[in-house]
């Protein structure tokens, strides 16, 4: 049975696989308007939401390399 999620029971956290093992990291889960991203360092501090829009252009700039440091 597949539990779909609610906002009493939302999806998981998840965190990159080129995270390092400890908690200092970005940490993103889907919503039903787009993508809620925090710090795992501070699970229950604030949550940033993005649209999926928004995000698809976040990922987009971040593939392209408009994010890479010279």
């Amino acid at each position: 049975m597949t539990t779909i999620p609610t906002p009493e029971m939302p999806w998981p956290w998840r965190k990159s696989t080129r995270s390092p093992l400890t908690n200092y990291c970005v940490e993103w889960r889907p919503a039903g308007y787009g993508v809620e991203v925090r710090d795992s360092k501070d699970a229950g501090g604030p949550v940033l939401s993005f649209g999926t829009d928004a995000w698809s252009a976040f990922i987009a700039a971040t593939l392209d390399g408009s994010f890479d440091r010279a």
